[in-house]
């Protein structure tokens, strides 16, 4: 399939493309109206004020070659609301996500629950007396893995973050951190 067609991008890389713009009514819709009147699809999308309230920050997780790429970052800069776009994925960042996972924990299951949250350096965040809620934060093969090993105790709700990234400071190391 040609680059910019629907489902061209769901068998190549990951990008983590950041994306500042103006921090006003419709740029949200704009922008993922782009991403979807060209046939990309997007992993996750994350929107938030950064330092400055004028301005908000999209972590845009996509999946694509370098011309599906060069694609998306082109027609991201000629929206008029967009300030700076960057591809993270080929500099040094930071990237995290949050999960919570509500599993079934009656008395006799919550020690197992707890051992496994610990491991993830996860932590309770509720409890009733046949649930537990547990979040976790990471990376996202850490969000994935935490995941497949709460389903034995029976996953019945479960709702995640998307992915935040940072870049990180030029004397940073190489690659992305993990945890």
């Amino acid at each position: 399939m040609a680059p910019g067609k629907a489902g061209a991008v769901s068998t190549n890389k990951k990008h983590t493309i950041s994306v500042l713009v103006d921090n006003q009514f419709g740029v949200l819709a704009r922008v993922s109206g782009m991403f979807s009147a060209r046939g990309y699809n997007i992993i996750s999308l994350c929107v938030g004020e950064t330092e400055n309230p004028a301005i908000s920050r999209m972590t845009v997780t996509v999946r694509g070659d370098d011309n599906v790429l060069a694609q998306i970052i082109q027609q991201l800069h000629k929206l008029v609301d967009v300030i700076a776009v960057e591809d993270l994925t080929s500099t040094s960042f930071v990237e995290r996500e949050l999960v919570m996972i509500k599993v079934g924990a009656g008395s006799k299951r919550r020690g197992e629950v707890i051992q496994v949250a610990n491991i993830f350096r996860a932590r309770v965040v509720d409890l009733d007396p046949d649930t537990m809620t547990v979040e976790v934060t990471g990376s996202g093969e850490k969000v994935a893995a935490c995941i497949e090993m709460m389903r034995p105790f029976g996953i019945s709700e479960l709702v995640r973050t998307g992915v935040i990234a940072i870049s990180r400071a030029a004397s940073g190391g190489n690659g992305q951190e993990s945890d």
